[in-house]
């Protein structure tokens, strides 16, 4: 399904141009669908400032959550890719902040995951491992691995993963394991091994400080059954690509979070 051709149309919505993929099954799994806007006749107040409605102060709504608000409380236009807007558009003050937060992850992160690393990947339970070049797909909806072998993961059908991190304190090294449940609600703590749910804010993996992204443990159903199976990706220490590539996959984490929870 990677090598079918990803067509796009551009359709015109009551929020704006939209540049969409002509099968809405090949949309981008980090995308929203546009919120239904309040009906005009249940919001006679500005939804954060409380001001009254009338023929001076006009109503807007948030084309991000299409809450009502007045001018003031929804004046920003700021661009929303997750929604494929062509142009900046009209967002409450709190949206707006979600959304340039997230533009940092579309001007670089997505970059550094389409570019790819090279990692030691490990199938299932098998003792062999390869080394492969990991990479996010052009259209954002697998993960290609090259090596002598290749193969695609959709992320749409990953049900866990795990980002391995290795600290380093005064007098110990230790182990974390960051996951992002994407459908299951229970994992469990092995030995040796903290597992921390759902902590897709966390300050532990960033780029510098004294926390190394070192290797992503994947849970994934393939296509055509629904057996799970598993991925190891290792980086080597000096690899310094691929501790990088492994941070933004990372953040990548809470847009698929909130996709599926939407």
């Amino acid at each position: 399904m990677s090598s079918v051709p990803d067509g796009k149309k551009l359709v015109r919505s009551p929020s704006g141009l939209r540049m969409i993929p002509e099968n809405g099954a090949f949309s981008s799994p980090f995308s929203l669908d546009e919120p239904q806007w309040v009906p005009d006749k249940e919001c006679p107040r500005c939804m954060q400032c409380d001001t009254k409605f009338d023929f001076l102060t006009r109503k807007h709504h948030c084309r991000r959550c299409g809450k009502c608000f007045c001018d003031k409380c929804c004046s920003k236009k700021v661009l929303l890719p997750r929604m494929c807007f062509v142009d900046p558009v009209r967002q409450c003050a709190e949206c707006s902040l979600v959304s340039q937060k997230e533009m940092e992850f579309y001007d670089k992160q997505i970059k550094v995951l389409t570019n790819g690393a090279t990692f030691t990947v490990t199938l299932g339970t098998s003792e062999k491992s390869e080394s492969m070049v990991c990479r996010l797909s052009n259209n954002h909806r697998y993960l290609f691995l090259d090596g002598d072998s290749h193969f695609e993961v959709e992320l749409s059908r990953v049900s866990s993963f795990q980002i391995l991190t290795e600290g380093f304190a005064p007098g110990e090294k230790d182990i974390h394991t960051y996951t992002s449940l994407l459908e299951s609600q229970y994992i469990t703590e092995e030995k040796d091994i903290h597992t921390y749910t759902s902590l897709l804010e966390s300050q532990y993996i960033t780029e510098g400080g004294n926390t190394r992204a070192s290797g992503m443990l994947l849970q994934y159903k393939a296509v055509g059954s629904q057996d799970l199976q598993q991925l190891k990706l290792n980086a080597r220490e000096d690899n310094k690509t691929a501790s990088a590539w492994l941070v933004a996959m990372h953040k990548a984490a809470k847009l698929l979070y909130e996709s599926r929870d939407q």
